[in-house]
């Protein structure tokens, strides 16, 4: 089975993440694999980027977490940044097509995204603290800018799960359609985005980047301080929660 599925959809190129027994969350080498797609991306006029079998993206596989490898925690946290600095770097507009739970890695995902259009079915929410984690490449700074701070604020501590109207309430997405409306609607916005200039275009993109630009190191001090707290007793309590299915019992405050 292929991880990540690479398609060209007339004027676009989609990226479908594919391992759906696990909610299409994405380990290292598929991070680098639909980085891999985006940098070839120059030749199309639009990027979709969304997930098979229900799930657009559970975010970082976390299998391992609970009896973690520092190197290779530490490889799919840099595999996580360059592939959301990818989708900031790609000349073309990048748009999120949310087809089901965006979770985690996976909302932070959509925040990376130029322009996001969710099913009526799909869900959003971060999972850092609730796993033992957090979610420093995207959801605790640039969306703050997206939705406001004290909505960022709320997604990223608090871990709830929303709908996909809330979502575009709060802005995190530009619409909502039917599901099965979902990839004609997506195709509808690559078609419009094909009949404009992609020199301009892309000088539109790159410009509106200033806040992702401003919070780079932001990200870079985050992971740094995630690759310090691998193997702490709230990481690999959070993670085997998450794999037993129960409620974590964290530390208590020191």
């Amino acid at each position: 089975m292929t991880d990540v599925v690479v398609t060209e959809r007339g004027t676009a190129l989609w990226i479908q993440l594919n391992r759906p027994e696990r909610r299409n969350a994405y380990d290292a080498s598929m991070a680098a694999a639909i980085t891999e797609a985006l940098e070839g991306a120059s030749p199309y006029h639009s990027v979709v980027i969304t997930g098979s079998g229900g799930s657009f993206c559970a975010g970082g596989a976390l299998t391992d977490l609970s009896n973690p490898d520092v190197a290779s925690m530490r490889g799919l946290y840099q595999g996580s940044l360059r592939l959301f600095d990818a989708i900031r770097t790609c000349p073309r507009p990048v748009i999120a097509a949310v087809n089901g739970a965006a979770a985690g890695g996976g909302n932070e995902l959509v925040v990376a995204c130029d322009l996001a259009i969710a099913a009526r079915s799909a869900t959003f929410g971060q999972t850092g603290p609730k796993v033992g984690s957090a979610p420093v490449t995207g959801a605790t700074n640039v969306m703050g800018i997206q939705i406001g701070e004290k909505r960022a604020k709320e997604l990223s501590m608090l871990c709830r799960r929303y709908p996909a109207e809330r979502a575009l309430d709060l802005g995190l997405v530009n619409e909502v359609v039917d599901d099965e409306l979902l990839e004609e609607t997506v195709e509808a916005w690559c078609a419009e985005l094909a009949q404009l200039s992609p020199r301009y275009l892309e000088i539109t993109k790159v410009s509106s980047n200033v806040w992702w630009n401003a919070a780079r190191d932001s990200f870079t001090n985050g992971l740094g301080m995630l690759v310090q707290a691998i193997a702490a007793p709230d990481m690999r309590e959070g993670a085997a929660a998450f794999m037993e299915k129960r409620k974590p019992r964290f530390p208590a405050p020191e």
